[in-house]
This record gives C-alpha cells, structure tokens and sequence, in this order.
C-alpha cells in the first residue's frame, strides 16, 4: 500500500474513534481543515514534524499512524 494512503487512512480511523471532525484536529494542529483531507485521501506527502503534531492531536503514537494494522491502543 501507498504509505501516504495507509498514513491517511490511520489517520482518519484514529480520528473518528475520538469522535472528532476533521475541523477539530485542523484547529489542534493549528493547520486548515483541507490539509486533514488531503492527508486522509492519501495526497500529502507530509514531513516527520506533520507526523507528530497528528500524533499528538489523535492521542497516538507516530508509529501507529504508519502501522499496516495500527491498533487501537492509545499511547
């Protein structure tokens, strides 16, 4: 799998297990609401920095963002 795809989509599993809207996790990474949409699809090509202010937001590990079966262990 493409590892901006699997990024993405761990991204967007883990967000929606917080119950949060895109909107949300934009405002606590301080980025806009399209970024988080364009991670989550997989078009972004984001940098190590992006990978832990996600992690941070989602209440994650960064590894966990790039697991091909992330689990739902919080970190």
């Amino acid at each position: 799998m493409d590892i901006r795809k699997l990024f993405g989509a761990n991204t967007r599993r883990f967000r929606l297990d917080l119950r949060l809207s895109q909107e949300a996790v934009a405002e606590r990474m301080g980025v806009d609401r399209a970024f988080i949409s364009s991670m989550e699809r997989g078009l972004q090509n984001v940098t190590l920095l992006t990978i832990w202010q996600v992690s941070q937001a989602l209440e994650v590990r960064p590894a966990q963002l790039l697991e091909e079966k992330a689990s739902k262990i919080r970190a």
